[in-house]
Protein backbone atom coordinates (compact mmCIF):
# COMPACT_ATOMS: atom_id res chain seq x y z
CA UNK A 1 0.00 0.00 0.00
CA UNK A 2 1.46 3.38 -0.97
CA UNK A 3 -0.11 5.45 1.77
CA UNK A 4 2.38 6.02 4.59
CA UNK A 5 1.47 5.75 8.25
CA UNK A 6 2.15 9.44 8.84
CA UNK A 7 -0.53 10.29 6.26
CA UNK A 8 -3.11 8.09 7.95
CA UNK A 9 -5.52 9.35 10.59
CA UNK A 10 -5.66 8.61 14.26
CA UNK A 11 -7.82 5.49 14.46
CA UNK A 12 -10.20 4.73 17.34
CA UNK A 13 -11.84 1.33 17.71
CA UNK A 14 -14.84 1.71 20.02
CA UNK A 15 -18.00 -0.10 21.04
CA UNK A 16 -19.35 -2.28 23.81
CA UNK A 17 -17.32 -4.74 25.82
CA UNK A 18 -17.13 -8.14 24.18
CA UNK A 19 -17.50 -6.84 20.62
CA UNK A 20 -14.00 -7.75 19.44
CA UNK A 21 -12.25 -4.38 19.63
CA UNK A 22 -8.88 -5.78 20.73
CA UNK A 23 -8.70 -8.28 17.90
CA UNK A 24 -9.64 -5.73 15.23
CA UNK A 25 -7.09 -3.28 16.63
CA UNK A 26 -4.39 -5.96 16.36
CA UNK A 27 -5.33 -6.70 12.75
CA UNK A 28 -5.26 -3.02 11.83
CA UNK A 29 -1.93 -2.55 13.61
CA UNK A 30 -0.44 -5.42 11.61
CA UNK A 31 -1.82 -4.05 8.34
CA UNK A 32 -0.86 -0.41 8.87
CA UNK A 33 2.27 -0.65 11.03
CA UNK A 34 0.42 0.57 14.08
CA UNK A 35 0.56 0.55 17.87
CA UNK A 36 -2.32 0.29 20.32
CA UNK A 37 -3.19 2.92 22.91
CA UNK A 38 -5.50 1.67 25.64
CA UNK A 39 -8.70 3.59 26.43
CA UNK A 40 -10.20 1.08 28.86
CA UNK A 41 -9.96 2.75 32.25
CA UNK A 42 -9.90 -0.53 34.19
CA UNK A 43 -6.93 -1.82 32.20
CA UNK A 44 -4.84 0.97 33.70
CA UNK A 45 -4.43 -1.17 36.81
CA UNK A 46 -1.59 -3.61 37.37
CA UNK A 47 -2.78 -7.05 38.34
CA UNK A 48 -6.33 -6.55 37.13
CA UNK A 49 -5.89 -8.85 34.18
CA UNK A 50 -8.49 -11.61 34.13
CA UNK A 51 -11.46 -9.49 35.16
CA UNK A 52 -10.71 -6.73 32.64
CA UNK A 53 -10.07 -9.15 29.75
CA UNK A 54 -6.64 -7.57 29.35
CA UNK A 55 -4.85 -9.05 26.38
CA UNK A 56 -1.83 -10.99 27.72
CA UNK A 57 1.53 -9.83 26.30
CA UNK A 58 2.05 -13.14 24.54
CA UNK A 59 -1.20 -12.59 22.60
CA UNK A 60 -0.35 -9.07 21.42
CA UNK A 61 1.57 -10.37 18.37
CA UNK A 62 4.49 -8.09 19.11
CA UNK A 63 2.29 -4.98 18.81
CA UNK A 64 3.21 -2.39 21.47
CA UNK A 65 0.33 -1.48 23.80
CA UNK A 66 0.47 1.84 25.62
CA UNK A 67 -1.26 3.08 28.79
CA UNK A 68 -1.77 -0.29 30.42
CA UNK A 69 -0.61 -1.30 33.90
CA UNK A 70 0.55 2.13 35.03
CA UNK A 71 -1.55 2.35 38.22
CA UNK A 72 -1.61 0.31 41.38
CA UNK A 73 -5.05 -0.66 42.65
CA UNK A 74 -4.63 1.95 45.40
CA UNK A 75 -4.24 4.76 42.90
CA UNK A 76 -6.61 6.76 40.73
CA UNK A 77 -6.32 9.01 37.74
CA UNK A 78 -8.53 11.61 36.12
CA UNK A 79 -9.87 12.03 32.62
CA UNK A 80 -7.77 15.19 32.32
CA UNK A 81 -4.60 13.31 33.26
CA UNK A 82 -5.47 10.54 30.82
CA UNK A 83 -5.98 13.11 28.08
CA UNK A 84 -2.43 14.37 28.59
CA UNK A 85 -0.99 10.84 28.61
CA UNK A 86 -3.01 9.69 25.62
CA UNK A 87 -2.05 12.64 23.46
CA UNK A 88 1.60 12.20 24.41
CA UNK A 89 1.36 8.52 23.44
CA UNK A 90 -0.31 9.41 20.13
CA UNK A 91 2.44 11.93 19.35
CA UNK A 92 5.13 9.40 20.30
CA UNK A 93 3.68 6.70 18.05
CA UNK A 94 3.41 9.11 15.14
CA UNK A 95 6.94 10.41 15.70
CA UNK A 96 8.21 6.91 14.96
CA UNK A 97 6.23 6.65 11.73
CA UNK A 98 3.61 4.33 13.22
CA UNK A 99 -0.19 4.47 13.16
CA UNK A 100 -1.78 5.21 16.56
CA UNK A 101 -4.84 3.07 17.28
CA UNK A 102 -6.88 4.04 20.31
CA UNK A 103 -8.88 1.07 21.52
CA UNK A 104 -11.33 0.75 24.40
CA UNK A 105 -14.86 1.24 25.56
CA UNK A 106 -14.50 3.93 28.23
CA UNK A 107 -16.43 6.60 26.40
CA UNK A 108 -15.36 9.77 28.21
CA UNK A 109 -11.71 8.72 28.17
CA UNK A 110 -11.84 8.04 24.44
CA UNK A 111 -13.50 11.36 23.79
CA UNK A 112 -10.94 13.21 25.91
CA UNK A 113 -8.20 11.78 23.71
CA UNK A 114 -9.97 12.47 20.41
CA UNK A 115 -11.88 15.74 20.81
CA UNK A 116 -11.30 19.36 21.68
CA UNK A 117 -12.13 19.02 25.35
CA UNK A 118 -10.65 21.28 28.01
CA UNK A 119 -10.51 20.56 31.72
CA UNK A 120 -10.24 23.78 33.74
CA UNK A 121 -8.24 23.46 36.94
CA UNK A 122 -9.31 23.99 40.50
CA UNK A 123 -8.06 25.93 43.50
CA UNK A 124 -9.00 24.71 47.01
CA UNK A 125 -8.82 28.22 48.50
CA UNK A 126 -11.10 29.72 45.85
CA UNK A 127 -13.47 26.75 46.11
CA UNK A 128 -13.68 27.06 49.91
CA UNK A 129 -14.34 30.80 49.77
CA UNK A 130 -17.17 30.28 47.28
CA UNK A 131 -18.65 27.47 49.35
CA UNK A 132 -18.60 29.73 52.40
CA UNK A 133 -20.30 32.44 50.38
CA UNK A 134 -22.95 29.99 49.24
CA UNK A 135 -23.57 29.05 52.85
CA UNK A 136 -23.95 32.65 53.98
CA UNK A 137 -25.58 34.33 50.96
CA UNK A 138 -27.70 31.46 49.67
CA UNK A 139 -28.18 29.82 46.30
CA UNK A 140 -30.30 32.60 44.78
CA UNK A 141 -27.57 35.18 45.36
CA UNK A 142 -24.90 32.90 43.90
CA UNK A 143 -27.05 32.17 40.85
CA UNK A 144 -27.51 35.90 40.32
CA UNK A 145 -23.75 36.35 40.50
CA UNK A 146 -23.25 33.55 37.98
CA UNK A 147 -25.89 35.01 35.65
CA UNK A 148 -23.90 38.22 35.47
CA UNK A 149 -20.75 36.50 34.21
CA UNK A 150 -22.05 33.32 32.58
CA UNK A 151 -25.77 33.39 31.72
CA UNK A 152 -25.51 30.20 29.66
CA UNK A 153 -24.32 28.15 32.63
CA UNK A 154 -26.73 29.88 34.98
CA UNK A 155 -29.64 28.81 32.80
CA UNK A 156 -28.48 25.18 32.79
CA UNK A 157 -27.61 24.51 36.42
CA UNK A 158 -29.40 25.03 39.68
CA UNK A 159 -27.62 23.08 42.42
CA UNK A 160 -25.12 24.76 44.70
CA UNK A 161 -22.17 22.50 43.98
CA UNK A 162 -22.27 23.15 40.24
CA UNK A 163 -22.86 26.87 40.71
CA UNK A 164 -19.76 27.03 42.90
CA UNK A 165 -17.77 25.13 40.29
CA UNK A 166 -18.90 27.47 37.50
CA UNK A 167 -17.96 30.52 39.54
CA UNK A 168 -14.62 28.97 40.49
CA UNK A 169 -13.75 28.35 36.84
CA UNK A 170 -14.66 31.92 35.91
CA UNK A 171 -12.57 33.32 38.73
CA UNK A 172 -9.55 31.20 37.85
CA UNK A 173 -9.65 31.54 34.06
CA UNK A 174 -11.61 34.68 33.31
CA UNK A 175 -13.73 32.59 30.99
CA UNK A 176 -17.32 31.43 31.44
CA UNK A 177 -17.67 27.80 32.49
CA UNK A 178 -19.93 27.25 29.47
CA UNK A 179 -16.98 27.95 27.15
CA UNK A 180 -15.42 24.69 28.34
CA UNK A 181 -18.39 22.57 27.31
CA UNK A 182 -17.31 19.77 24.93
CA UNK A 183 -17.86 19.99 21.21
CA UNK A 184 -17.67 17.15 18.72
CA UNK A 185 -14.54 18.36 17.00
CA UNK A 186 -11.48 16.19 16.57
CA UNK A 187 -8.07 17.46 17.63
CA UNK A 188 -6.52 15.76 14.61
CA UNK A 189 -7.79 13.83 11.59
CA UNK A 190 -9.54 10.80 13.06
CA UNK A 191 -11.50 7.73 12.02
CA UNK A 192 -13.73 6.15 14.65
CA UNK A 193 -14.75 2.57 13.94
CA UNK A 194 -17.56 1.19 16.09
CA UNK A 195 -18.30 -2.51 16.48
CA UNK A 196 -21.86 -3.67 17.06
CA UNK A 197 -23.99 -6.65 16.23
CA UNK A 198 -26.88 -8.88 17.19
CA UNK A 199 -27.93 -8.15 20.76
CA UNK A 200 -28.72 -11.76 21.67
CA UNK A 201 -25.30 -12.78 20.39
CA UNK A 202 -23.67 -10.03 22.46
CA UNK A 203 -25.45 -11.32 25.57
CA UNK A 204 -24.22 -14.82 24.81
CA UNK A 205 -20.69 -13.56 24.30
CA UNK A 206 -20.71 -11.63 27.55
CA UNK A 207 -22.01 -14.56 29.57
CA UNK A 208 -19.38 -16.86 28.07
CA UNK A 209 -16.71 -14.25 28.70
CA UNK A 210 -17.56 -13.92 32.39
CA UNK A 211 -17.75 -17.68 32.82
CA UNK A 212 -14.29 -17.99 31.23
CA UNK A 213 -12.93 -15.33 33.59
CA UNK A 214 -14.26 -17.30 36.56
CA UNK A 215 -12.76 -20.57 35.32
CA UNK A 216 -9.46 -18.78 34.62
CA UNK A 217 -9.16 -17.72 38.27
CA UNK A 218 -10.98 -14.41 38.76
CA UNK A 219 -11.66 -15.17 42.43
CA UNK A 220 -7.98 -15.84 43.09
CA UNK A 221 -7.03 -12.66 41.25
CA UNK A 222 -9.40 -10.61 43.39
CA UNK A 223 -8.11 -12.21 46.59
CA UNK A 224 -4.49 -11.60 45.57
CA UNK A 225 -5.15 -7.90 45.02
CA UNK A 226 -6.57 -7.28 48.48
CA UNK A 227 -3.11 -7.11 50.11
CA UNK A 228 -2.11 -4.75 47.28
CA UNK A 229 -4.84 -2.32 48.38
CA UNK A 230 -7.80 -3.24 46.19
CA UNK A 231 -10.22 -2.03 48.86
CA UNK A 232 -8.32 1.18 49.54
CA UNK A 233 -8.52 2.98 46.19
CA UNK A 234 -11.61 4.86 45.08
CA UNK A 235 -12.02 3.14 41.72
CA UNK A 236 -10.42 -0.26 41.22
CA UNK A 237 -12.65 -2.19 43.63
CA UNK A 238 -15.74 -0.96 41.76
CA UNK A 239 -14.75 -2.66 38.51
CA UNK A 240 -17.12 -5.23 37.04
CA UNK A 241 -16.44 -8.62 38.56
CA UNK A 242 -14.16 -7.31 41.27
CA UNK A 243 -16.88 -5.82 43.42
CA UNK A 244 -18.99 -8.96 43.01
CA UNK A 245 -16.17 -11.37 43.84
CA UNK A 246 -14.97 -9.31 46.80
CA UNK A 247 -18.24 -10.39 48.41
CA UNK A 248 -17.30 -14.00 47.76
CA UNK A 249 -13.99 -13.41 49.52
CA UNK A 250 -15.92 -11.86 52.41
CA UNK A 251 -18.23 -14.87 52.62
CA UNK A 252 -21.37 -12.88 51.86
CA UNK A 253 -21.88 -14.31 48.37
CA UNK A 254 -21.16 -17.43 46.36
CA UNK A 255 -19.23 -17.96 43.15
CA UNK A 256 -22.45 -18.83 41.34
CA UNK A 257 -24.25 -15.71 42.55
CA UNK A 258 -21.26 -13.45 41.85
CA UNK A 259 -20.95 -14.91 38.37
CA UNK A 260 -24.60 -14.20 37.55
CA UNK A 261 -24.42 -10.70 39.06
CA UNK A 262 -21.34 -9.96 36.99
CA UNK A 263 -23.03 -11.17 33.80
CA UNK A 264 -26.05 -8.92 34.47
CA UNK A 265 -23.86 -5.92 35.35
CA UNK A 266 -21.73 -6.45 32.24
CA UNK A 267 -24.81 -6.51 30.00
CA UNK A 268 -26.01 -3.27 31.57
CA UNK A 269 -22.60 -1.71 31.08
CA UNK A 270 -22.53 -2.76 27.42
CA UNK A 271 -25.92 -1.11 26.94
CA UNK A 272 -24.61 2.15 28.41
CA UNK A 273 -21.54 1.97 26.17
CA UNK A 274 -23.69 1.59 23.08
CA UNK A 275 -25.85 4.52 24.13
CA UNK A 276 -22.75 6.67 24.57
CA UNK A 277 -21.10 5.81 21.27
CA UNK A 278 -24.36 5.79 19.29
CA UNK A 279 -24.81 9.44 20.27
CA UNK A 280 -21.70 10.34 18.24
CA UNK A 281 -22.66 10.62 14.55
CA UNK A 282 -19.02 10.42 13.49
CA UNK A 283 -18.62 6.77 14.53
CA UNK A 284 -18.67 4.48 11.48
CA UNK A 285 -20.33 1.25 12.55
CA UNK A 286 -19.46 -2.24 11.40
CA UNK A 287 -21.05 -5.55 12.33
CA UNK A 288 -18.56 -7.70 14.20
CA UNK A 289 -19.98 -10.78 12.45
CA UNK A 290 -19.67 -9.56 8.87
CA UNK A 291 -17.30 -11.80 6.87
CA UNK A 292 -15.32 -8.86 5.50
CA UNK A 293 -14.98 -7.02 8.82
CA UNK A 294 -11.25 -6.49 8.60
CA UNK A 295 -11.30 -5.40 4.96
CA UNK A 296 -14.16 -2.99 5.68
CA UNK A 297 -12.32 -1.52 8.65
CA UNK A 298 -9.08 -1.24 6.68
CA UNK A 299 -10.93 0.62 3.93
CA UNK A 300 -12.19 3.14 6.48
CA UNK A 301 -8.66 3.70 7.74
CA UNK A 302 -7.26 4.17 4.25
CA UNK A 303 -9.95 6.53 2.98
CA UNK A 304 -9.18 10.26 2.79
CA UNK A 305 -9.51 11.39 6.39
CA UNK A 306 -11.47 14.34 7.62
CA UNK A 307 -9.39 16.91 9.43
CA UNK A 308 -10.21 18.34 12.83
CA UNK A 309 -12.12 21.25 11.34
CA UNK A 310 -14.15 18.99 9.07
CA UNK A 311 -15.22 16.46 11.70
Amino acid sequence: MSTGALELPLVAVVGPTGSGKSELALQLAERFNGEAINADSMQFYRGMDIGTAKLPPEQRRGIPHHLMDFLSVREDTTVAAFQTMARAAIADVRSRGKLPILVGGSGLYARAALDILEFPGTDPAVRTALEDELESAGLAAMLARLTAVDPVSAARISDGKRVVRALEVHELTGRPFSSFMPVRQYVTSTVQIGLDGNRAELHRRLAARVETMVSDGLLDEVASLIPEGLRDGRTAHKALGYQQFLRVVDGTSTVARATEETIVATRQFARRQLTWFRADPRVQWLDWAQPDLFDAAAALVAQPAKGAADA
